[in-house]
């Protein structure tokens, strides 16, 4: 389809409301369906203006006595969920739209909106949303009764969400270049493609946005030619700020989410009296505190806004303050850091290995990409933020079974003195090259080398290529999609008529999606693959009033 045959959307930055419905074929992924999923039960409660359903909140407590036995006892605790069911008009708000990821994500968007085909030497392609959990996944939530057959279901019809076609786009970045030349540069999609939905991205332009040179790679300063002027960190706070308002009144939205998928940063130094509490950080901006990044500044603006912030990337956005921030205002903040490629296999093969009971002795990463992000790797305060988030991801799944590796010892001897012993771990190295003929498909080699029975040894190698923007784009997709949800979702202690509350603004049942996964003060960081997922289902169907299915499928065991 050509340019000329689209009914474009006179809003510049389009919404999908008056998107055409053209006959061409709509792949699975990017179907608008209407019809809801209707639970049958005396916990559940349907409102045209919410859905209410009880949940019971199972666990058990274990302690360990003087002699080594464990006493374990269940415990429950009632808890109601209350979901808005009307889906609110959301923007997404990138910082860094016009990189690899933000083009790719927008050009996406258009093309599932206009359904516009191309073609490539493998044929006619259909715009879809592949990749992501939310639209192209499904989740089991019974069995049909007539065939006894697991019964799965999209994602995205469980409860109501923001369709990614309705979204509303802007952002800013550090570069000026509008945004199909922006695509162009990045070398992502496929011509035919590009050349399609580059009259709709030509007018498309990032606001102008800030720059501390001290917390990105030298390299990167030749792009940085669309900046907000001035070196006052409080006079940037508050033009974040307004841009963030008035792209929210210039298209009538209801919520907005504000996505980094720039630049990975150096980490920040946390410094008492600087970033450790919210009121100390908030004065840093006030007296342009060096230690206070880009990013720091973006989320503060979106947490004084009321609006979910992610961070895409693996630096430390989230100092202490800035947490703080966020639990005084009950807005909401997720990260670090997506998971894409050779994070989200190595999650599942650490997990695989240490359920299995083999012994990992060692992982050696490689990387090497050639897009803009790899480029600002090859500095190495950039690349130390990255090696942090990649070489955690097996920490929880080690630390998981003492049989294999020596837990950490932390006691206080008779004498008040305390001892550390740090746990066994597999010697994990990281390495990211930067290679600028392979552009964004990127390459990931990976070696595990593990312990067998008897002394003996296996050695698992894996090469990965892939499109590192092609994996990381639907995942700010899911990521914006779920935070927007669980705006809307609410709780209460059943048994009580208090208010409803909000969830704890940090988002950790967006884990799955992230790498370096950012969790409540004092809770262990879950990396295990499997877990966060069934941690989304599981609350999902708890929004709903189901239990969560585990697979006991005790009617095939039983007579």
């Amino acid at each position: 389809m050509s340019p000329s045959q689209l009914i474009v959307n006179p809003d510049p930055n389009g919404s999908g409301y008056t998107s055409p419905q053209p006959e061409l074929e709509v792949h699975p992924t990017a179907v608008n369906r209407g019809a809801p999923i209707v639970v049958h039960s005396t916990n559940t409660v349907y409102t045209p203006e919410h859905i209410t359903a009880k949940f019971e909140n199972r666990g058990a407590d274990v302690v360990k006595d003087a002699q080594g036995a464990l006493h374990v006892t269940p415990t429950s605790t009632a808890y109601e969920i209350r979901t808005e069911r009307k889906v609110p008009k959301t923007g997404l708000m990138m910082v860094g739209w016009g990189g690899n990821n933000g083009t790719t994500l927008t050009a996406t968007i258009l093309a599932n909106r206009h359904q516009i085909h191309w073609s490539t030497k493998r044929g006619v392609q259909v715009p879809n949303y592949m990749g992501s959990l939310v639209r192209a996944s499904t989740m089991r939530i019974g069995t049909d009764p007539t065939t006894g057959k697991d019964f799965n279901v999209p994602v995205s019809d469980i409860l109501p969400m923001v369709h990614p076609n309705d979204l509303v786009l802007g952002g800013w970045d550090i570069s000026g270049a509008p945004l199909d030349h922006a695509m162009r540069r990045g070398e992502v999609l496929d011509y035919d493609l590009q050349r399609q939905v580059a009259p709709l991205m030509a007018h498309m332009k990032p606001l102008r946005s800030i720059y501390y040179p001290d917390f990105i790679a030298a390299n990167q300063e030749e792009r940085a030619d669309n900046l907000i002027p001035g070196e006052d960190k409080q006079a940037h706070l508050e033009q974040l700020r307004k841009d963030i308002r008035e792209f929210k009144a210039q298209h009538g939205l209801d919520r907005v989410v504000v996505f980094w998928t720039a630049n990975t940063e150096r980490y920040a130094d946390i410094i008492e009296g600087v970033n450790d509490t919210s009121a100390n950080l908030l004065k840093a901006i006030a007296a342009s505190h060096p230690e206070v990044s880009p990013s720091t500044v973006f989320a503060v603006a979106a947490i004084l806004e009321g609006c979910p912030f992610i961070n895409g990337a693996p630096q430390n956005t989230f100092v202490p303050g800035c947490i703080q921030l966020a639990e005084e205002h009950k807005s909401f903040i997720a990260g670090d850091d997506l998971k894409t490629g050779q994070t989200k296999v190595k999650s599942v093969l650490a997990e695989f290995l240490t359920n299995a009971g083999i012994k990992m002795l060692s992982i050696a990463s490689y990387n090497h990409l050639g897009n803009n992000d790899g480029r600002n790797l090859s500095a190495e305060r950039q690349f130390k933020s990255k090696e942090i988030s990649k070489r955690s991801v097996v920490d929880d799944m080690v630390e998981s079974n003492p049989l294999l590796f020596k837990p950490a010892v932390k006691e206080v001897t008779a004498e008040g003195k305390k001892v550390v012993e740090e746990g066994e771990h597999p010697d994990h190295i990281v390495v990211i090259k930067y290679v600028p003929a392979v552009g964004d498909s990127k390459r990931a080699i990976d070696e595990y080398h593990s312990e067998l029975m008897m002394g003996g040894r296996n050695t698992l190698n894996i090469f990965n290529e892939c499109e590192d923007s092609l994996l990381a784009s639907p995942l700010i997709l899911d990521l914006t999609i779920l935070a927007e949800l669980f705006t809307r979702v609410q709780y209460r202690p059943a048994d009580k008529e208090a208010e409803y509350k909000p969830l704890y603004p940090i988002l950790s049942l967006l884990s799955y999606m992230l790498k370096a996964p950012l969790v409540k003060p004092g809770h262990d960081v879950v990396n295990s693959l499997g877990r966060q997922r069934n941690a989304i289902e599981g609350f999902f169907k708890a929004c709903l009033g189901l239990e969560n299915l585990g697979d006991v499928l005790l009617e095939s065991r039983i007579w």
